[in-house]
């Protein structure tokens, strides 16, 4: 007698690719699977990573969620100025943390069991700044010891920041990195590029692989959780290309290898860890279902249809009212593009 049933009988929809992508039209494929905790309006949600977070936090904070920001301008400050400064660009001032390695280290800088060889860079007009947040003050300090000040205020908030955040939600961003070769701090970018000087026998090119990324997020996760039980993460892999390689290879040909690794990566991480959810948005933007129409002329940059995109999914699984203001108004989605599309990306200084 031959068995009715088979392994696959039962599985739902979007297990199968005719059902869940052949036969959806584009702008309403969905790739998200169960999630495993939701997000309220008191949820206090931070994030951090490349520039595609920024738009997770942008929409949060539009819909009524509690975008989770612990370094905040002064009242009185102007919102261009604060703006410039990079204040709620991300939930502290950290600028963009591209590799699981940076955010590893910043943990341990806050908690002081990591102290950097490398505490300030001087730039070519003089002015100083943070080597592991070069660009977050556009004007720079004026002396080591305003860094080292400034420094130290951010990393206190950056301890309250994980003892106190509900979910933090990271995007990787890249594997390739610049580290000291005296005690292995990475830095966002190469030294020379926003202060510093490149020396080869200072600093080292790192193109991180799948079992580095692994254990470095692995490790923080536990490190989270040490100060904050509760503590839920959020992991995503940023959809947009690398700006620049310098692995000795076409930048396609060095996207497809970061990419690839961060992806796995957040998989092994979310599979290991009860308190992870990988959230798809790399696969929404990327998919070969909806051709490239989520990126702009320059194929990097995510436009307006590709955010809505994706947090129309992310509003819909991970929130408990499952839409966003902005789906039950009638906003202006022009207006609203133009607001989210100020995108702060550090590795644009590579090729200004």
């Amino acid at each position: 007698m031959t068995n009715p049933t088979n392994p696959y009988a039962g599985k739902a929809d979007y297990c199968f690719w005719r059902r869940s992508v052949s036969n959806v039209v584009p702008f309403m494929l969905d790739p998200m699977g169960e999630a495993t905790f939701q997000i309220s309006p008191t949820t206090k949600v931070a994030t951090a990573g490349s520039c595609f977070a920024q738009h997770i936090s942008r929409r949060l904070s539009k819909s009524g969620y509690t975008y989770y920001v612990v370094e905040n301008a002064d009242p009185a400050m102007a919102k261009a100025t604060a703006d410039a400064q990079n204040y709620g660009t991300f939930s502290a001032r950290y600028g963009n943390i591209y590799t699981a390695r940076q955010l590893l280290q910043l943990f341990d800088r806050a908690y002081g069991t990591f102290q950097p060889s490398t505490p300030v860079w001087q730039r070519a007009d003089g002015r100083y700044v943070d080597p592991f947040r070069p660009q977050f003050d556009p004007a720079g300090f004026d002396s080591p010891e305003a860094v080292h000040a400034e420094t130290q205020s951010h990393l206190a908030a950056v301890k309250q920041l994980f003892e106190t955040l509900d979910v933090f939600v990271f995007t990787l961003g890249l594997t390739e990195g610049w580290r000291g070769k005296a005690d292995g701090a990475v830095f966002p970018l190469a030294p020379g590029v926003a202060g510093g000087e490149w020396d080869e026998t200072e600093y080292q090119f790192v193109n991180f692989e799948v079992e580095d990324v692994v254990a470095d997020m692995t490790a923080f996760v536990d490190r989270l959780v040490s100060v904050n039980a509760n503590a839920k993460m959020l992991l995503t892999v940023s959809p947009v290309p690398l700006v620049a390689t310098y692995e000795n290879r076409h930048v396609m040909v060095s996207n497809t290898y970061s990419k690839s690794v961060l992806r796995v990566a957040a998989d092994k991480v979310a599979r290991s860890r009860s308190n992870v959810l990988y959230f798809p948005s790399y696969e929404i933007i990327t998919s070969n279902a909806t051709a490239h129409r989520y990126f702009d002329d320059d194929m990097r940059s995510v436009n307006e249809s590709g955010v809505n995109h994706v947090m129309r999914v992310f509003f819909e699984h991970l929130t408990t009212n499952g839409t966003t203001k902005s789906q039950s108004t009638n906003l202006s989605f022009s207006k609203e593009f133009a607001e989210t599309s100020r995108v702060v990306c550090d590795e644009e200084a590579i090729d200004a």
